[in-house]
């Protein structure tokens, strides 16, 4: 039945969704739409069976969930879902294993109602977003979650990392320090490339000079972030601002290992308020993104796609604010090293 729902949907130049829909008598169809499908099918000599269920498919595409604030969204949003009579299809593509283009190749022969992207390669300037282009094609809606080009028809939802990070740097200036390394992610990265250009930009502002030696560039992971911080601790650096909580949670690491105490010798903020900092010492100070309102925001937005399919080009873009959560992992410069 799938493939055989692909095939009208494609002869009528419709989607899969819009097809699904219009067979089971779901709302965002117009009457001659849902005529036009129900007279192809019989066309095609299609046997129909009936959708007791009611549900709608709906695609979440992850990245690896070793980063404890994607399950945390992944578990909003599959509650937010179910509350809509809508089944979460949960893509978890991972380095080692299946990649998110496999994903995408695979979810388009089901009669999906939409597609939520937690990340991907919409959200990096090096990745090829053309991969998205099939599920445009067929008029599949798609929420895109975080920062990114915006070059992909859809619902975007994100947190507004310029002010993320100008909050922080402002907790840290107020704390004396002047000597603050930018710990950062992929250089491509969206969201790591907002949150560097508003650091270098706050620094210009406040009239404080950054050297390029007390920025360091890494993947995400608790690991990578130690190696990373250790340079800029040996540069110099009396604060470190990361790009997410497992970076930070490397600097905590890196600290320790140097014989620095936090926050006496070391401020560390991070990105995100995630899981991760429940056994974290000395309890660390940090952004966090609404991930309550944002998963609302993906869900709903899919729901506004749908009722004006087909969408075309339009792109929908909302911002959220963020929240500095001070915690104990950032106190006053250390006093030899004001300026």
């Amino acid at each position: 039945m799938t493939a055989s729902l692909v095939n009208v949907a494609k002869k009528i130049g419709v989607s899969p969704a819009t097809v699904s829909r219009a067979i089971n008598n779901k709302p965002g169809v117009s009457a001659k739409t849902r005529q036009t499908v129900l007279e192809t099918i019989k066309q095609l000599g299609i046997q129909l069976t009936s959708n007791t269920t009611g549900c709608r498919l709906v695609a979440l595409v992850t990245p690896d969930l070793s980063n404890p604030i994607f399950p945390t969204f992944v578990t909003t949003i599959t509650t937010l879902l179910a509350q809509e009579q809508e089944l979460p299809v949960l893509c978890v593509y991972t380095l080692g294993g299946q990649t998110e283009e496999t994903y995408l190749k695979m979810v388009t022969q089901f009669p999906l109602d939409g597609v939520i992207f937690l990340a991907g390669h919409y959200d990096n300037a090096r990745m090829d977003h053309t991969i998205y282009q099939p599920l445009v094609d067929r008029n599949i809606p798609l929420a895109f979650l975080n920062a990114s080009s915006h070059d992909q028809p859809g619902f975007y939802a994100e947190t507004n990392d310029s002010q993320a990070t100008e909050m922080a740097l402002k907790h840290l200036c107020d704390l004396g320090h002047r000597k603050i390394g930018l710990l950062m992610g992929d250089r491509a990265h969206y969201p790591t490339m907002t949150k560097y250009h508003s650091a270098l930009a706050y620094f210009k502002k406040e009239g404080i000079v950054h050297p390029s030696l007390l920025t360091q560039w890494t993947t995400y992971g608790i690991g990578s972030g130690q190696l990373a911080a250790q340079e800029l601790i040996a540069n110099g650096a009396t604060a470190i601002l990361c790009a997410n909580d497992q970076l930070a949670i490397g600097a905590l690491h890196a600290a320790h290992a140097m014989g620095k105490s936090v926050p006496q010798d070391l401020s560390v903020i991070g990105y995100d308020d995630s899981p991760l900092l429940t056994d974290v010492t000395p309890a660390l100070t940090t952004v966090r993104q609404p991930v309550s309102m944002l998963s609302q925001a993906l869900v709903h937005g899919l729901r506004l796609l749908r009722e004006r399919m087909p969408s075309g080009s339009r792109k929908d873009v909302v911002t959220y604010t963020p929240e500095l959560i001070v915690r104990e992992s950032t106190g006053p410069a250390p006093r030899s090293q004001k300026q």
